[in-house]
């Protein structure tokens, strides 16, 4: 898959181990004297070494390589005998190796009112005003692990970027009783977005999938993404379209 990677110039590489200590997935070793990426499926791709590097050696690319696999940076880690970060913050803390921000959490949601508010589902729990109905982290689909646990029955609500900016309602009507991913076909790789999605469907026995857009044309390859990858996976699971224009109303759904 294309996806974001880093790449070392040996070149400019003097050895000095800086992006090594500041990698929490274990990805760079020295080799021969020079830093070298171990595997592509221990680069989470959100590149904290950069910064770490005083000789500019390090850059971020979008490079074809293997999905970042987070157990398997685990079991390195294991080897190495270095302990993974671990998640934390309120409800579930899945262990994660990688950006302590990205950790995946499941998040409570106390003094939930149960409403019926426009598209979202049947007298679904919906935050009293001013609340928030996120239930889960992260939310950027390439972040979310498919192992998740929250994922399993999950009605998935998959958002582009801009609609909780342009949809007032977008939490009591869209996102309450639902797991949020969010993510953009015009600025991100749709590919990309169809992999993950179908690892999503393969491994989360979703029980639904809504895909919540704005009426853009390019915003269209998010749906396009949701029903290519429940093909893909074999799953059967239904997708629904909800569109909001521009001027935040809802325009289907």
């Amino acid at each position: 898959m294309l996806r974001k990677i880093v790449r070392i110039d040996e070149a400019k590489c003097d050895g000095c181990g800086e992006c090594i200590t500041s990698c929490a997935e274990g990805a760079i070793a020295l080799v021969d004297g020079k830093a070298r990426l171990v595997s592509d499926v221990y680069c989470d791709g959100l590149g904290a070494c950069l910064g770490e590097c005083p000789q500019g050696a390090i850059t971020m690319v979008e490079a074809q390589a293997r999905p970042f696999d987070e157990t398997a940076v685990q079991a390195h880690l294991a080897r190495r005998g270095r302990p993974p970060e671990s998640g934390h913050g309120g409800g579930h803390g899945a262990a994660h190796a990688g950006c302590p921000g990205a950790a995946p959490r499941e998040l409570r949601r106390p003094s939930l009112a149960v409403v019926q508010a426009g598209p979202g589902p049947a007298a679904a729990p919906a935050p009293r005003q001013g609340g928030s109905a996120l239930s889960s982290w992260p939310i950027q689909l390439m972040l979310v692990p498919p192992t998740a646990p929250w994922l399993a029955g999950a009605d998935l609500l998959v958002a582009a970027d801009c609609v909780p900016f342009a949809y007032a309602s977008f939490h009591a009507e869209l996102l309450a009783g639902r797991t949020l991913v969010i993510a953009c076909p015009k600025l991100d790789d749709n590919r990309a977005n169809t992999d993950k999605l179908a690892e999503l469907c393969a491994r989360g026995d979703l029980r639904s999938i809504t895909v919540v857009r704005m009426e853009v044309p390019c915003c269209g390859g998010l749906s396009m993404a949701a029903r290519q990858a429940v093909q893909r996976s074999g799953a059967a699971v239904p997708v629904r379209d909800v569109v909001i224009g521009i001027d935040g109303a809802l325009r289907q759904g």
